[in-house]
């Protein structure tokens, strides 16, 4: 991918309470939080982004066994989160079941974990490209965008110039090449005015900023934000290598 022109942006990042990163995404306040959801401040919002729940049990009707405990562990950092922030809304950015089916193959305690993500809450699916029928027995609104905080909320990102869309779909994923050694960990990636998140699920794995998927999305520069086991790390455009 072909780096946009310099530009003199600032980007303004804070640490937050989690070992996030508090930012502006097109004027509004967020944090990109260590496990990989994001918290919008205005809308008291915490979005997550290509959950791939039952990608296992997916893998295993082909007959490419995985230990079946994804959709387990996954839920139980939501769960986390949400005990965190205390969210008045609850977005799933799309891709939150792996396949049209997987819903049909939840455990009867997974489902009723999910169905508790509704308790209290607003609790909002966005249809992404994996699960395009949406919920069917599970509590919630189905929409393909949603504008929450003067943000605008859709599975996959547009091309060209999109102020203030957050989107997930690609992946993203940032290697870094040091002294010590090459790190490589999801990450967001965000030039100030729009922003991708990472997967938050356990088996949804990571594409490199640097692939063409991710070529025209930025005007400037973007900086990704790597998590780590408890911070996120702001790393600038020419830190970041390809695999």
């Amino acid at each position: 991918m072909n780096a946009p022109a310099p530009s003199p942006f600032n980007y303004a990042f804070a640490a937050s309470a989690c070992g996030g990163l508090a930012t502006r995404v097109a004027r509004a306040d967020v944090v990109m939080r260590c496990s990989g959801a994001l918290w919008i401040e205005g809308a008291q919002a915490l979005v997550v982004a290509d959950l791939h729940l039952e990608k296992g049990s997916s893998y295993a009707r082909r007959g490419q066994l995985l230990p079946p405990y994804d959709t387990r562990e996954t839920l139980g950092r939501l769960e986390a989160e949400i005990a965190a922030t205390k969210p008045a809304v609850v977005v799933l950015l799309g891709d939150t079941f792996h396949d049209r089916k997987s819903e049909a193959r939840l455990a009867p305690d997974d489902a009723e974990r999910l169905r508790g993500l509704a308790t209290g809450r607003r609790l909002v699916w966005v249809i992404g490209n994996h699960d395009a029928d949406g919920p069917q027995t599970l509590p919630g609104e189905a929409v393909d965008e949603i504008v929450l905080g003067g943000l605008t909320l859709r599975h996959e990102p547009r091309a060209g110039a999109q102020p203030g869309e957050v989107a997930g779909h690609l992946h993203p994923a940032a290697r870094v090449v040091a002294p010590r050694g090459t790190v490589r960990r999801r990450c967001f990636v965000t030039d100030g005015e729009r922003t991708v998140l990472p997967a938050f699920g356990a088996y949804a794995g990571g594409l490199n900023v640097l692939d063409a998927a991710f070529a025209g999305l930025f005007v400037r520069p973007p900086l990704a934000g790597a998590l780590g086991a408890a911070r996120v790390r702001a790393i600038g455009w020419r830190r970041l290598a390809g695999d």
